[in-house]
């Protein structure tokens, strides 16, 4: 997706800032030796080298007029106006290491031009490539063009238009920064603002604040705790827009949170149907913000892990008939008087105990003997030996123990065997010899 919104953002910011290259807020005595604004150029060679630099017809012409005036006249009074034209001059030659250079050169001498501040801000994002230095310093200036104000040589109408090609640039800037720096909350203020100052809404079905929209959504899922109705809500927006592969991706991630939000988890026909998202992707295709229509209906709350335990219990009356797994599920998670009835059934009794080793002595060995516990590598049970053992089994092995019940712990959730002693070893068949008697 980078390198497609790279490319459609340098057309987009070429063929739009261009159209609004610097003027030169004053121009100099003509050939008669009048004054045509408050800004003179006394000297008539330094004229009439001004005069032949911006009146080139060719950008690449009129860029090397202007450097070469600039070198000839590094003090001049319009310096400032020539290094404006120059910027315009590079970019419409599609040149953008020189723009970026002419864009620099002109900052030094009016570090709040927005025109400068725009190019040099969308260049130092897209070559940042992971260089966080290189993207903090993209997000200082890009608040610096957040910050600048209308200089009084242009016209309110001209610094609109530069100010509507600029915001979204800068905001999306500072949002790649915050994003970087996983300060999402930040990072969700910049991308909204950055599609509040797009005045085109056709102009976030594509390019960067199409991209941005998506990672909007991204960032919504990343703060803690998740807003998965704004989440569901960007990512869909994004992908009826972006194109394959970003599209399918895009669906993927918004039908994967509505279905977390919205279906409970046992409701096979919801997981499958995704009944309501159709309504809902129509109105993101639509509306750039969530309208007032928006309002997916949460899943109910599964159950606690309480009330699975007791679920348990009350449909095994015989908590001694309960798999190991759910007799120990209800220890650590039913309440106290379910919790008493699995204990009452347990304690005193000797059984096999099979799991994997997380430590081990001679006398002790703690096992992971749930799916969990073996997922996270946790011991659930500690089986205390009767007499130390011979060979000490290494982490991670599988084995199997008997031992009595004893006591448990809630929290950690620990369930404590004593007399332990390992699973006899089985005997080997018996193979009997047959003797036959020839005749």
């Amino acid at each position: 997706m980078k390198k497609v919104v790279f490319a459609s953002l340098l057309a987009f910011a070429t063929s739009t800032l261009c159209t609004m290259s610097a003027t030169p807020v004053a121009l100099a005595q003509d050939a008669s030796g009048s004054q045509s604004s408050s800004i003179t150029i006394k000297d008539p060679a330094e004229y009439n080298a001004y005069t032949n630099a911006i009146g080139q017809t060719t950008p690449a012409a009129k860029a090397a007029a202007i450097e070469a005036y600039l070198q000839q006249y590094p003090n001049s009074v319009v310096k400032k106006e020539m290094l404006a034209q120059l910027v315009g001059a590079y970019q419409a030659t599609g040149d953008t290491a020189k723009t970026f250079d002419a864009s620099k050169r002109l900052l030094e001498v009016d570090p709040t031009n927005l025109r400068a501040l725009t190019f040099i801000v969308y260049v130092e994002k897209a070559q940042a490539a992971g260089d966080q230095a290189k993207l903090d310093q993209a997000a200082a200036d890009a608040q610096k063009g957040l910050s600048a104000t209308k200089p009084s040589d242009m016209s309110d109408a001209d610094y609109q238009k530069l100010k509507d090609v600029a915001t979204p640039i800068f905001y999306s800037t500072e949002g790649a920064d915050d994003t970087a720096k996983k300060d999402y909350k930040d990072a969700i203020d910049a991308y909204t603002n950055e599609l509040k100052s797009t005045k085109d809404p056709a102009g976030t079905t594509q390019g960067f604040e199409l991209a941005d929209t998506y990672y909007l959504g991204n960032a919504y899922l990343q703060q803690d705790p998740k807003d998965l109705v704004n989440a569901i809500w960007y990512l869909t927006r994004a992908a009826q827009y972006l194109q394959e592969p970003y599209k399918s991706n895009a669906e993927k991630a918004a039908e994967y949170w509505y279905k977390k939000y919205h279906c409970a988890q046992n409701d096979a026909n919801c997981q499958n149907t995704l009944e309501g998202f159709d309504a809902i992707k129509q109105l993101a295709h639509d509306n750039i913000f969530p309208p007032d229509s928006y309002k997916p209906v949460a899943a109910p709350p599964p159950p606690s892990p309480a009330d699975l335990a007791h679920q348990a219990i009350v449909s095994t009356p015989d908590p001694s008939k309960l798999a190991l797994a759910d007799q120990e599920y209800i220890l650590a998670n039913g309440n106290d008087d379910d919790a008493a009835k699995v204990w009452n059934a347990l304690k005193g009794q000797t059984s096999q105990i099979p799991g994997v080793v997380v430590q081990a002595t001679a006398d002790s060995v703690q096992l992971a003997v749930s799916d969990d516990a073996k997922q996270s590598q946790k011991a659930d049970f500690t089986i205390n030996m009767k007499e130390p053992l011979k060979e000490v089994p290494a982490v991670g092995s599988n084995l199997t123990l008997i031992g009595t019940f004893d006591s448990y712990t809630k929290n950690p959730a620990m369930i404590i065997l004593k007399d332990g002693e390992p699973k006899p070893a089985a005997k080997a068949p018996v193979h009997h010899t047959h003797r036959t008697t020839g005749k």
